[in-house]
């Protein structure tokens, strides 16, 4: 999330329903305050007179002059939900990342059964979720899996270098993340920084993060009842 919109707060605000009505001048003007920032969407909301916006997958608040900005969960009072929550996962469903924009080459790729369907996963060897999504993983079949190591927890970069550095860098890391076997690998040229910038670009902000054949994205662990129905969605399209 941008810096800035980390420090607004908006309080007690309720109200429900969202009015699709998209205004140009005044996604100007926001985008003149997060120059850097792709705005997604600028909709009306029905009551007093505020506009949700969107920024890189994160939703705020503003008036019609962009004058204020809000960031907080609006809440329908009726129905006791937030109404910030629900848009979030609105635009968690909706987002896709383009799978010929990853850095492939440098996964780490897994076989398992006839490969037919395709994972990718963004993966920090101290992520404790990321150890739980591989025990997942085990019985999954029929599946191309290209783990992309992303050491973004402290002390993960050593790990990730002595992994990729290993003989056989698929069983380093089972041994690893299966198993608690640390790497033995030595010093060698590593991708990670590629690795790290291609997350930041994809805005991959925790791992795992899984990603499937057609650009769906899931961040966080998901069992493998779960991972199995994405995978056939995914294979379906």
């Amino acid at each position: 999330m941008h810096l800035f919109l980390r420090s607004l707060i908006l309080p007690g605000l309720f109200f429900a329903g969202i009015v699709l009505a998209d205004s140009a001048d005044l996604k100007e003007t926001i985008q003149a305050h997060f120059p850097e920032s792709k705005i997604e969407s600028v909709t009306q909301t029905p009551y007093l007179g505020l506009y949700e916006v969107v920024i890189d997958g994160e939703v705020f608040y503003t008036d019609k002059k962009a004058d204020y900005f809000f960031m907080g969960h609006v809440v329908d009072a009726k129905r006791r939900v937030s109404l910030t929550s629900e848009r979030m996962q609105q635009i968690r469903d909706a987002r896709r990342i383009a799978i010929d924009t990853l850095p492939l080459e440098h996964a780490m790729k897994t076989v398992k059964g006839n490969g037919k369907r395709m994972l990718i996963v963004y993966s920090d060897p101290n992520c404790p979720y990321c150890k739980r999504l591989e025990k997942e993983l085990v019985n999954v079949t029929d599946v191309t899996i290209h783990t992309l190591l992303y050491p973004i927890l402290n002390g993960s970069m050593t790990t990730a270098e002595a992994i990729w550095c290993s003989e056989d860098r698929v069983k380093a890391w089972d041994d690893f993340m299966l198993r608690s076997v640390a790497p033995a690998g030595k010093d060698c040229q590593t991708p990670l920084q590629k690795l790290l910038e291609s997350g930041r670009e994809n805005r991959v902000t925790g791992t795992p993060t899984l990603i499937f054949a057609d650009g769906s994205v899931v961040p966080g662990f998901i069992p493998q009842q779960e991972i199995e129905k994405r995978l056939d969605q995914a294979a379906s399209k």
